[in-house]
């Protein structure tokens, strides 16, 4: 599957050497760094976004070039400091205080508490965004320099949701990160319903909510993206968002 994807892309396509990402587990972290690694070695970017194979593009190309000129200077993201209401009685610092493992989509924890490390402000949140080149830098220079911080890191519980989050809201690591990252979701992610692991996959049935490109109605900016898709529930859906956005120009019917 991994050549099936790979093979043929475009040059301005960069393959970077495969790694383990178990769900929940440090794996996706170590990839998201040599991500930004890899994408600030390329000058003239004003910013950096982590995507996955089940996102899609709800702008055009243009709007959201343009979209991100006029924010060259800003983040967006969807981070919360701990405690978070929604990450159970502990608000999260469970998912720290003790070391954890993961097999497969289960939780191992060892029942042992653990010293925080100090002068960190700990948050957490979706770990869909969009970063300035200034503070994926940072991130990627905290990740080099702070091996102890990683250590403690790689056994909490789905750190791909905390650490990010807690590196560029801790003042020491990212100065100015309050003045310069906005507080609201790009992707529209279907989190309604009962409480669940992972969003659905989306069918037609999101088309209207879709269109509208967004989650509340007092969002600060429409939604540029979207998730869960997949080509064997959502291709009539991505057929009608390709015909709403001019993202593929006509669709066969």
């Amino acid at each position: 599957m991994f050549r099936q994807i790979t093979s043929g892309l475009p040059s301005r396509c960069v393959i970077l050497p495969r790694r383990r990402t178990g769900w929940a587990t440090w794996g996706a972290v170590e990839a998201e760094i040599e991500g930004y690694r890899e994408a600030l070695s390329h000058p003239g970017i004003t910013h950096v976004a982590l995507m996955t194979g089940a996102d899609y593009p709800l702008a055009s190309s243009d709007e959201i070039r343009a979209f991100l000129g006029e924010h060259r200077d800003e983040s967006f993201t969807m981070f919360t400091t701990l405690p978070y209401v929604n990450w159970g009685r502990s608000g999260g610092f469970d998912r720290l205080r003790y070391r954890h493992w993961a097999r497969g989509k289960r939780m191992i924890r060892l029942p042992v508490p653990r010293r925080l490390p100090a002068d960190v402000r700990f948050a957490g949140g979706s770990t869909s965004k969009m970063l300035t080149v200034e503070h994926a830098r940072a991130v990627v220079r905290t990740y080099d320099s702070e091996p102890d911080l990683a250590a403690f890191w790689r056994r909490t519980w789905a750190p791909d949701e905390t650490f990010i989050a807690s590196v560029v809201n801790t003042p020491r690591f990212v100065p100015g990160w309050a003045d310069h990252h906005v507080s609201t979701p790009l992707w529209w992610i279907d989190w309604s319903g009962a409480r669940k692991k992972s969003p659905p996959w989306l069918d037609e049935s999101a088309l209207p909510s879709l269109l509208a490109r967004r989650l509340a109605d007092d969002q600060a900016v429409p939604c540029l993206f979207a998730r869960k898709f997949s080509t064997e529930v959502s291709g009539p859906l991505m057929d009608e968002l390709d015909r709403a956005f001019g993202l593929r120009g006509a669709v066969r019917r």
